[in-house]
């Protein structure tokens, strides 16, 4: 099994929810789905969710990897 390394997109440290959509084609409703299952991690700042950009990497690698399983 290859173990990828993450990098991070390029721009923004951190990313809101709406932002992050758009970089993983994904609905506002399925990423929150996924904030809930522990596939995707997240860090608050008061009320705020945020997305960190190692954590966008972390989940694509996440899909690349279970992508070489199936």
């Amino acid at each position: 099994m290859t173990t990828a390394t993450a990098a991070p997109p390029p721009g923004k440290a951190l990313y809101r929810v709406h932002e992050a959509m758009p970089l993983l084609s994904l609905s506002r409703a399925k990423i929150y789905q996924l904030i809930r299952s522990g596939r995707l991690r997240t860090v608050k700042e008061g009320r705020t969710r945020l997305i960190p950009a190692a954590a966008i990497a972390e989940y694509v690698a996440l899909l690349e990897q279970e992508a070489e399983v199936a």
